[in-house]
């Protein structure tokens, strides 16, 4: 068992040590298949029926997103999966379903069925507890269709969220392609500005995103959990396709857990223990990205002390 990094996001800086429950968080430092499965096993209790793996299947070309080999394996694991996406807000590659479409073919994924959850613009309206802004949220219409969801992210920057992690993976992931994720980004569906700087940011945006996640972990209960893949650290999201920056820190591992808010706060705390993480530092910094994490605890989605387990 490894000691736990500095606790850096929550309220409760406990350093070392803390008072009451904590989380089991489990890592490796080695990223493949093997290790992969061998982290979900030890999380999976509660999987069953039918499965959403939602990751981010990224632009055409993308330099980091995800190695098919190791997804490929790993949903081959899975019985009765599938991977699930929504179209985006932004006008990229995945914009329309047939765009969508054409890119998961250019980027590989095409070993297993791919469910582009708001196909035709169908969307389902799921409530949030206790919202600080929304009070539902627009998800895309085939995600009610699953009896438990794999939230498998990797984890990286991003240019408004400071970093992506398991919340971000579902809390813009899910949501539906223009209706959705427009709520998600605190803009008029119907009159999105082109330039994502004009969208709203930092505290608001990071809000916004605990009610869409939080809608989405109420609605699957107890059958979900959540893997952190730290591979290409890039201060960038894989949105960003080619243009992406390159990375500028060695990779870490795999985080995984049943809890969202323990999964993310220690994948944040193994970046800010790592010499070499200035670059991403800054990027979550400069865009208040640790909001993340105080609202998930604020909300009650999860536990920000964990145990760190880790596994060979």
């Amino acid at each position: 068992m490894a000691k736990q990094a500095p606790v850096v996001g929550s309220k409760n800086v406990t350093g070392e040590k803390y008072v009451g429950t904590a989380a089991k968080v489990y890592f490796t430092k080695t990223i493949d298949a093997e290790h992969l499965i061998k982290l979900y096993g030890l999380i999976n209790e509660n999987i069953y029926g039918k499965v959403a793996i939602k990751l981010h299947t990224g632009e055409k070309h993308g330099p980091n997103i995800l190695p098919r080999d190791m997804v490929k394996a790993f949903q081959a694991q899975v019985p009765d999966s599938a991977i699930v996406e929504c179209n985006t807000l932004y006008h990229g590659d995945r914009f329309d379903t047939k765009g969508h479409r054409e890119t998961l073919e250019v980027n590989g994924w095409t070993f297993c069925p791919v469910d582009i959850m708001d196909e035709d613009e169908k969307t389902v309206n799921f409530p949030v507890r206790n919202p600080f802004h929304l009070k539902e949220v627009a998800m895309g219409a085939h995600l009610a269709d699953y009896d438990s969801l794999i939230v498998l992210t990797h984890f990286k920057g991003h240019a408004m969220g400071g970093f992506g992690g398991s919340m971000k993976n579902i809390a813009i992931g899910c949501a539906s392609g223009h209706l959705g994720k427009a709520q998600v980004h605190g803009v008029d569906p119907n009159n999105v500005p082109e330039n994502y700087l004009e969208w709203p940011m930092k505290e608001y945006f990071m809000e916004l995103m605990a009610d869409s996640a939080q809608a989405t972990i109420n609605h699957f209960g107890k059958h979900v959990v959540f893997i952190n893949v730290m591979n290409r650290l890039s201060v960038s999201c894989d949105c960003e396709g080619v243009a992406a920056a390159e990375p500028t820190m060695a990779d870490i591992g795999i985080i995984a857990s049943t809890d969202i808010l323990a999964a993310d706060q220690a994948s944040v705390d193994l970046v800010y223990a790592a010499a070499d993480s200035h670059d991403l530092k800054e990027r979550i910094e400069s865009r208040v990205g640790m909001r993340q994490l105080s609202a998930m605890a604020e909300k009650k989605m999860g536990n920000p002390q964990y145990e760190l387990i880790v596994v060979d």
